[in-house]
């Protein structure tokens, strides 16, 4: 659908639209797990506050030793269940802290309160704190601790509860898998809406760009749809272009033909007079009189050429030319019984005038008639969309390869004893060339000269 080897609009749009998507959903993929995960966190945490209360109002002071409440949380009875408590106090003079009391639950293994946290528990007395930390079996906990002062009890204690955090993080991870499918989704159904979007916002662009093409190949004369108030204007103004260069080309066809009367004319009387005073002088006027009016029309030929290949284009039907131009050298060239054997599709069609189609096949199919020996084979066909190949083969004495080049200079004739004034190819070169095209030279199968011309076409 699109050519990624150059720039496309519509790839841009896309482009950066998913871009901005994927950047967007990914943001709020992230936002979205991390506020989940803050959340259960917080759950997590007030569950383990309120077994700290617990641990704080139900322990008593029975003859100076400190004793901890009966709790009936079942799961803190059996070993490594996932859900611990401790009690400490710390001892005269500072240091660490002394296990006083412990969940069965931890067996024979102790909640290690990290450095770090026990100086914020010494520094803000009364204050829950949460953290996470190893426990048994290396499993990772997350626990709530507070330091507290009881009355009748000379030191201060810390009470902890902790937890498997296991359960939270698996939770967290299924809610990011959840997510990021879900995201993933809306992306894909995003970038379609974006791609359908973007495709049907610029239909009116795209059938705008069909109907230049077709003005270029010569199938419509103007610009007929109707479009939105953005592309209007645009319309209107290449409707004004094409109608101004058709007023040019034609103004330039008045001046190239007005030209050729001008300079025809006096050249026609130079030619007379000196037909009519033999002589020396006479021969050099008329010899140069008739360059100049071959120059003159060569000229003429390519300024019209050059001019008509730089409008909206016509567009020449190419097999009927074919075969008219094949019965003509078939009639001029039956003393050698010359066979034209043509082929075209019914649907090819050059883009431009008539007449310069005429030019540039009838002399390629001429100077094949001329040098052949009976057979001359011409094959038109469509190269691509925008260009048609005109190939011309003969069976004659061809050229060598060192002389392809000459072949198209203007003048430069093969043998002098051939009839004709050495322009017949340079024609067609310069003629093609002006249309945008090209002549190439090489050895035909039927063993003579192969001449190749690419052309500009219109499409079908």
């Amino acid at each position: 659908m699109w050519d990624f080897g150059k720039p496309s609009l519509v790839r841009r749009l896309v482009v950066l639209a998913g871009v901005w998507n994927l950047v967007v959903l990914v943001v709020a993929g992230v936002f979205l797990t991390a506020q989940f995960r803050d959340a259960a966190i917080r759950r997590f945490d007030q569950s383990l506050a309120v077994l700290t209360d617990d641990l704080y109002a139900g322990s008593s002071i029975e003859a100076g030793v400190l004793k901890a409440p009966f709790l009936t949380d079942i799961r803190a009875t059996r070993a490594y269940s996932g859900r611990y408590w401790t009690i400490f106090d710390q001892p005269p003079g500072g240091g660490g802290l002394n296990v006083v009391e412990r969940s069965r639950s931890l067996f024979d293994s102790d909640l290690m309160i990290p450095a770090e946290q026990s100086e914020r528990l010494m520094a803000e007395p009364g204050k829950t704190h949460y953290f996470d930390l190893k426990g048994p079996q290396n499993r990772p906990l997350r626990a709530a601790a507070v330091l507290a002062q009881l009355p009748g009890y000379p030191r201060p204690v810390v009470f902890i509860a902790a937890e498997d955090r296991s359960p939270i993080d698996a939770d967290a991870d299924r809610f990011a898998r959840i997510t990021t499918l879900a995201l993933v989704i809306l992306g894909g159904g995003l970038i379609a809406a974006v791609v359908v979007q973007v495709r049907v916002g610029l239909q009116p662009l795209f059938r705008l760009r069909r109907e230049v093409a077709s003005v270029r190949r010569g199938k419509a004369e103007k610009l007929e749809g109707a479009y939105p108030e953005e592309l209007e204007p645009l319309a209107v103004e290449l409707n004004a272009l094409l109608t101004h260069n058709q007023e040019v080309v034609e103004r330039q066809r008045t001046h190239v033909g007005n030209l050729a009367h001008a300079l025809k004319t006096p050249l026609s009387v130079m030619l007379t007079e000196a037909g009519q005073r033999p002589g020396a002088l006479s021969e050099v006027v008329a010899r140069q009189a008739q360059t100049m009016r071959e120059q003159v029309d060569h000229h003429l030929r390519r300024a019209r050429a050059a001019a008509r290949s730089q409008t909206s284009g016509e567009r020449t039907p190419v097999e009927p030319i074919l075969d008219e131009l094949a019965v003509t050298l078939e009639r001029i060239f039956q003393d050698k019984g010359v066979e034209i054997d043509w082929r075209c599709p019914e649907d090819l069609c050059f883009q431009g005038e008539r007449q310069d189609f005429m030019e540039l096949a009838g002399n390629v199919m001429e100077n094949a008639g001329k040098w052949c020996k009976a057979k001359v084979r011409v094959e038109a066909a469509a190269s691509s969309p925008e260009q048609m190949t005109l190939t011309v083969d003969d069976d004659g004495p061809g050229l060598p390869p060192d002389r392809w080049g000459d072949a198209l200079k203007r003048g430069q004739r093969m043998d002098e004893h051939t009839p004709g004034s050495g322009l017949g190819l340079s024609i067609v070169d310069e003629l093609a060339r002006a249309y945008g095209g090209a002549v190439t030279l090489g050895a035909s199968p039927l063993g003579g000269l192969r001449v190749t011309l690419a052309l500009p076409r219109s499409g079908g």
